[in-house]
């Protein structure tokens, strides 16, 4: 019972949390080209707070799916790419965005005839 994703206590639940943010979902499928900068992934995610980018980056490289690397320079260059955990994952990531975008607006016309039937 332990190892259940559908049991309260199960590690999966936390890395679910993580991976299926809207931020988490965006920056590992936004690094699956390849590494990018802190202000190149603020500007590639429209909408997120620098506040959030941090958040998540942080969370993400604890997990063990981004690496932050800092190069030595002034000021000193951070970079984030994924790990090949990260690579992984991004995959399957990429595949449910791409399904996403793809049924974005057959989803949203379900919503209209749900909510012009709900609204009678």
């Amino acid at each position: 019972m332990g190892d259940d994703a559908f049991h309260s206590g199960c590690p999966a639940r936390t890395v679910l949390d993580h991976v299926t943010s809207r931020w988490g979902v965006l920056i590992l499928t936004g690094l699956g080209a390849g590494p990018l900068r802190f202000y190149e992934l603020r500007t590639k995610i429209e909408g997120i707070s620098e506040k959030m980018l941090s958040q998540t980056l942080r969370t993400l490289v604890r997990d063990g799916l981004i690496e932050r690397t800092v190069e030595p320079s002034s000021p000193p260059k951070v970079s984030y790419s994924l790990t090949s955990l990260g690579e992984g994952l991004a995959q399957p990531l990429l595949q449910l965005f791409d399904w996403i975008r793809d049924h974005a607006l057959t989803v949203s016309a379900a919503q209209d005839r749900y909510d012009a039937r709900s609204s009678r």
